[in-house]
Formats: structure tokens, C-alpha cells, sequence
């Protein structure tokens, strides 16, 4: 046994789309279990292409952070005290920060440029639940 363990580099073309999935956006993982061993955390981005929304969804019990690094995708919620959704626009530099098992989804109306951000999550691998709706009385 190594006494330091190695570090791993991920290229661009190194990114693996063999990771869960929501229609409208494409997922691509960098840093999980399976590519380079890690013990608790999820690291990838997300692609939205232009003038399109990803399907509602949660992440079960991972917390996800979000940094957009391209585009103006805007993150949608349900406001249970508002009645409504909400909707978090956002442009290249921002952070978003999505807590357990909240449902949203992600848009992009630009016409024609895609979006793409970077994420984290708590748990080693991606959890993804599709769901019909934002308004979900339990989502777990």
C-alpha cells in the first residue's frame, strides 16, 4: 500500500456520460466512484442546449452545489409558500446551491447558445429521480 495515494487529472475528453440522466440536459461526470475511486463525493457538468429545459427532478438525499461557467440557465422551484414557481436567473460566475431532495429543473432560453455548469454533490455517485411535476407533496 502507497503511504500517498495517487492523484488523478481529468481531461475534457476524459469526462464519462455514463452517469444518471435527465431529458433535456446532458450530465458528463469527471470525478465519482467509478472514475476515480472516490469515497464521497460527485463532481461533473451539465449541458443544456439552447432554447431548451431539462424535466423536473431531485438528488435525493446529495446536497449539489452549482457554478455556471457558460450561458444564462435559469433554475426552477416550487415555492410551497408562495404557491408558486420561482425561478433563479443566472449568469456565467454564479453559484447555486440546491438542498436534498428538492425538486427543480433547469432552463435555458437562450436561442442559441447552450449552457453548461459545473457540479458537486455530497454522495459519490449521481442520484437523479425524474419526476411529473415540481409540486410533489414527498419527493422521497
Amino acid at each position: 500500500m502507497t503511504f500517498h495515494p495517487q492523484l488523478h487529472h481529468i481531461v475534457p475528453t476524459g469526462l464519462s456520460g455514463e452517469t444518471a440522466q435527465t431529458s433535456g440536459m446532458t450530465r458528463v461526470e469527471a470525478i465519482s466512484g467509478k472514475t476515480v475511486g472516490s469515497e464521497a463525493l460527485w463532481m461533473g457538468e451539465t449541458h443544456v442546449s439552447a432554447s431548451t429545459a431539462s424535466d423536473n427532478h431531485h438528488h435525493g438525499e446529495s446536497e449539489t452545489a452549482i457554478y455556471v461557467v457558460r450561458g444564462n440557465p435559469v433554475f426552477v422551484f416550487y415555492d410551497e409558500e408562495s404557491g408558486a414557481e420561482k425561478r433563479l436567473e443566472t449568469k456565467p460566475g454564479d453559484y447555486v446551491f440546491v438542498p436534498p431532495w428538492v425538486p427543480h429543473r433547469e432552463e435555458n432560453p437562450d436561442p442559441e447558445n447552450e449552457a453548461v455548469v459545473v457540479i458537486a454533490r455530497t454522495t459519490q455517485e449521481a442520484i437523479v429521480v425524474n419526476l411529473p411535476s415540481l409540486r410533489v407533496d414527498n419527493p422521497i
